[in-house]
């Protein structure tokens, strides 16, 4: 009776992480802006694993540090912990190792940085999980539980798996942002020679003389250059 019990628990469990991650995905290719992408990825993650908090914190590579950028927890004590130092408290060191670190009660472990919030919050065990891409450590995910608990391997590969579908939302967003600048800047270029071109025909100027004009009249209008190239565009089409 038990041995039915334990398989039809774990055949739940199993159901669940599945879901989950499928979830996950879904969320991930529905074209959401980055910030609510990440927010429903850690209330998913939180609600598979019964996680007292869940959240994302994102490395800043200048000030080599993490900055939480997403949670579910209300606590706005949680949400505004300063940054931690890569290599410092248990989600630094999970990423500079590069590797899941556990914790079965943060209260009193010496390398959590804040036993207080961790009291004040009901927090005991922790499981931070770094976010990787191309082998590239971008963030870590961190599941904290109210009861002291032994995560298992097969529970640390489902969360780097979360984690890593994380990396690919953000991964995704700065390919798309990055699309979008090369495109307007093709567009610029496109226009500004355009401009140029105009300028050099009618106003028998040089290529470098043409170029200086726009942007003096950038300069001087507070404009874009884009715009001042427009409008030139615009009042010689129009002669």
């Amino acid at each position: 009776m038990n041995k039915k019990r334990n398989t039809n628990r774990k055949s739940k469990k199993l159901k669940k992480e599945i879901e989950g991650i499928s979830l996950i995905s879904s969320t991930i290719v529905s074209g959401q802006y980055l910030d609510d992408i990440l927010a429903q990825i850690v209330k998913i993650t939180a609600d598979m694993f019964n996680s007292k908090i869940c959240s994302i914190m994102l490395l800043d590579e200048k000030k080599d540090e993490l900055v939480i950028k997403a949670t579910q927890s209300l606590s706005e004590e949680y949400k505004n912990k300063p940054p931690v130092k890569v290599g410092s408290s248990i989600s630094g060191l999970a990423v500079k190792e590069k590797k899941p670190i556990y914790v079965l009660d943060v209260k009193t472990d010496p390398k959590y940085m804040y036993p207080k919030i961790a009291e004040k919050e009901g927090l005991c065990s922790m499981l931070a999980v770094p976010m990787i891409m191309k082998n590239k450590v971008i963030g870590v995910l961190n599941i904290y539980t109210s009861e002291p608990y032994e995560f298992k391997d097969e529970e640390i590969k489902v969360i780097q798996t979360i984690a890593n579908q994380a990396a690919l939302a953000i991964e995704n967003t700065r390919l798309f942002e990055e699309l979008i600048v090369t495109k307007e800047t093709l567009e610029t270029k496109k226009l500004v020679d355009r401009a140029k071109s105009l300028l050099m025909k009618n106003k028998s100027m040089s290529e470098e003389e043409a170029h200086r004009f726009l942007q003096k009249k950038s300069m001087d209008l507070r404009k874009p250059i884009k715009e001042v190239a427009s409008a030139v565009i615009l009042a010689f089409e129009e002669i």
